[in-house]
């Protein structure tokens, strides 16, 4: 069944139309409710639409205003009598023809895509949907019936703000911190359940965007040596209607309401009292704070997809403004989605519109709010074009050379569930990637492997040449478009997926508080429990696993920092945060994702491990190279830039390298000369300090003659084994603070030492 709405009459608080035709010419360029003189300008994309009310709202109900119709599917008006503060929401009047995707229905208030702030949740009741629906929670099917029920109630309203103020922008801009690539160690975190459970914070900013703020929480950052805050989606998002009917929140917050306004429930009550305008406010002040100390803010968006899910979900925003301009379509009749994301939806980069919409959104968080960064969630889908992925997609080029984004890094999830949808080290500069290759050969050699040898051989080990490759740069990946290592963003957790301890302590997930009968979440985690699956206590069976368990978190956390690239550590693997085995959990606001600060002895010595790593990693270049190496001296440096050796202390070469029983390896990469050769009087400055890494990934201690050096010896500067680094002094006094170069050492198995030249 098809119905079209009719046009209604003009309101008589509408502007005139020759009003509205000048100043709109001046504005149809700036999408949105914004305050301009005795009221706001509204620029609204609806294309098909016959009629879009502006709807303000009020505790005396609503009043209506009908926009102007412009080109290119705009409408427009300029509404006196507006100020900050005011709620607000569109009606759109059209043709309702599921068939042809044309999806409009003026009983639902639809959310503003620009609106800066927003006020309220989506309730899941029939009322939302656009077509007539009976239970909220079931599955929908049939989008004839158009409902002609009031949305208004159970959906959230856009708030107008005050204009910005260019000075404070300026001022905000030139405080960032501006890390380089080549200093960066990222860190990933959930606002709330990052701080909810902080001990040292007062109960009212637990959980909230002034807790992360909160000096206690900085602290714990500086001292760790992180340089870059990662946050999941603070854009207002809303719990897709088929997680909401299993009673369970989306907790990450991957599922987009709004692409300018922040969460409103990660601010404080005090905030969300005083208006949509304090929330906002509140995150400007969690920004300023975390640069204040030297903390970048790299923000996780979500512009693949949108909370409004499939075809049958909620009219909550775009799909009631202009389905088919907003949505990727398969091009078929009846009208479908094509879901390269596996949402229900995704959003189509072949607009005009789209790409706007994105661009606006970014240049608007990071010119206005002043975040450094944004890590995009399935970016394969923003480079798509005719169903390809093309390095080269309008957007990206558009991102790249943008002026008001040249300067904030960007960072791409290289993937996405569509038609050849893996596409690791495909993006060109300026974007950085997640190595999901890295994650996986790490895992890979000192657990999934390391099992399979415990567990008498069943299974044949890698051989080295993946790790030997990741530990240099993934150059493989990575060379193209004239990059870096820095381009690869290495991380062997992330907020989907085992944490640390958890890869060390469960060898299958344990999803079943998601009500998914645990089928969710990866089943190729390449954990390794140690032979008893889940946490062991002190005393308890099995309780011999404990030791070498926390070996094998310090072997990954070695790996990961002394490796060339870009590290990436997840909050609370620090000191060792466990999900209980849960490695998908999206939808669990619960102990289970909050981070417990509540630290027993182990966690602190790993804390400990943690911060002398990156202390390390920080004072000297050769752990953080910025240029692949090339297996010959450089230029400045007669010293062979990275060489790699085994066990007897002589090159690998050869046949060598594809032993998958050989697990010993030493790579030594040269620190290059000073970055000032000589001083005033003429003399050669000091050449910075090699590198060696001993890695033992076998079961058993081996002795290993140490690579050449060009210095009197080596310094021992950590090893997995100790379980704190006070552990070092003692190791000194033990085996000698300086092996030659040639010396034999015994190292113990499943381990990793790092040596640096005198």
């Amino acid at each position: 069944m098809t119905s079209t709405a009719p046009v209604p009459d003009p309101s008589p608080t509408a502007t005139t139309p020759a009003s509205a035709a000048s100043r709109g010419a001046r504005s149809l360029a700036r999408l949105g409710v914004h305050v301009v003189g005795d009221g706001v300008d509204v620029v609204v994309l609806a294309s098909q639409a016959s009629a879009v009310d502006l709807v303000l709202l009020g505790e005396d109900g609503e009043r209506r205003t009908g926009l102007l119709r412009a080109r290119h599917g705009l409408w427009h008006a300029h509404v006196p009598d507006v100020s900050a503060g005011t709620r607000y929401g569109l009606r759109v009047h059209g043709e309702w023809n599921p068939a042809a995707g044309q999806l409009h229905n003026p009983d639902k208030l639809l959310l503003d895509p620009y609106a800066r702030a927003l006020t309220g949740e989506v309730s899941y009741v029939p009322e939302i949907f656009g077509h007539h629906v009976t239970d909220a929670a079931a599955t929908h099917h049939g989008l004839e019936v158009r409902d002609d029920r009031d949305s208004a109630p159970f959906v959230p309203h856009g708030v107008v703000l005050p204009a910005s103020d260019p000075v404070a922008t300026a001022e905000r801009l030139a405080a960032r911190p501006r890390v380089p690539w080549s200093r960066t160690v990222i860190y990933e975190a959930h606002v709330r359940g990052f701080t909810l459970l902080h001990p040292d914070l007062p109960p009212e900013l637990r959980g909230t965007y002034a807790g992360l703020a909160h000096p206690a929480v900085i602290e714990h950052l500086r001292r760790l040596g992180v340089t870059t805050i990662e946050l999941l989606p603070i854009h207002a998002f809303a719990t897709e209607h088929a997680i909401a009917a299993r009673d369970l929140p989306n907790y990450w917050g991957y599922s987009t309401l709004s692409y300018f306004a922040p969460e409103p429930s990660y601010a404080t009550r005090a905030s969300r009292d005083a208006g949509a305008e304090a929330v906002v406010a509140e995150v400007r002040a969690m920004v300023d704070a975390l640069h204040a100390a030297g903390i970048e803010v790299v923000l996780d968006v979500v512009y693949n997809h949108t909370c409004e899910g499939g075809l049958d979900g909620p009219l909550l925003s775009w799909r009631g403004l202009d389905n088919t301009g907003y949505y990727l379509h398969d091009g078929g009749t009846p009208a479908r989605y094509a879901d390269v994301t596996g949402t229900g939806n995704s959003l189509d980069f072949r607009r005009q519109r789209v790409v706007q919409l994105t661009l606006d959104s970014l240049r608007y968080w990071a010119g206005e709010i002043g975040v450094d960064g944004f890590r995009f969630d399935l970016a394969v889908t923003l480079g798509r074009k005719a169903g390809e992925f093309e390095p080269d997609h309008p957007f990206l080029v558009a991102l790249a050379s943008d002026p008001v984004l040249a300067d904030v890094k960007l960072v791409a999830e290289p993937w996405d569930v569509g038609p050849s949808g893996w596409r690791t080290g495909e993006f060109a500069p300026p974007m950085h990637e997640w190595n999901d290759r890295y994650r996986d050969s790490v895992r890979r050699f000192w657990l999934a492997d390391a099992k399979a040898l415990a567990q008498g051989g069943h299974g044949t080990p890698h051989d080295l040449r993946d790790l030997a490759t990741r530990l240099s740069g993934s150059a493989d990946m990575f060379h193209r478009f004239d990059r870096g290592p820095t381009a690869s963003i290495n991380y062997v957790t992330a907020h989907d997926g085992f944490t640390l301890a958890d890869l060390v302590t469960y060898d299958h997930k344990h999803n079943g508080a998601n009500r998914e009968d645990n089928r969710d979440g990866s089943d190729n985690n390449l954990s390794w429990n140690h032979g008893v699956e889940g946490r062991v206590e002190s005393g308890s069976p099995g309780s011999e696993l404990r030791p070498v368990r926390r070996r094998s978190i310090r072997n990954v956390l070695g790996t990961l920092l002394v490796s060339a690239g870009t590290p990436m550590l997840t909050a609370g693997d620090e000191f060792g945060r466990t999900q209980q085995g849960n490695n998908n959990a999206y939808c669990q606001d619960s102990p289970i994702s909050w981070v417990d600060w509540e630290r027993t002895g182990w966690q602190d010595d790993l804390l400990e491990t943690a911060r002398h790593l990156l202390e390390l990693r920080h004072a000297h270049p050769v752990m953080r190279p910025t240029r692949f190496a090339y297996g010959r001296p450089r230029s400045n440096d007669p010293f062979i830039d990275l060489a790699w050796f085994g066990e007897d202390g002589a090159a690998v070469e050869g046949s060598a390298w594809h032993n998958p029983y050989r697990r010993v390896l030493q790579m030594r990469r040269a620190g290059g000369a000073a970055a000032n050769p000589r001083s005033a009087e003429g003399v050669a400055a000091p050449v910075r300090r090699d590198l060696l890494v001993v890695v033992n990934g076998a079961l058993n201690d081996v002795d290993v003659a140490l690579a050449p050096s060009r210095t009197q010896g080596w310094e021992l500067v950590w090893d997995s084994v100790w379980e704190s680094p006070r552990e070092r002094h003692e190791s000194a006094v033990v085996d000698g603070a300086f092996p030659d170069a040639g010396t034999v050492v015994p190292v113990e198995p499943l381990s990793i030492r790092f040596y640096l030249s005198r």
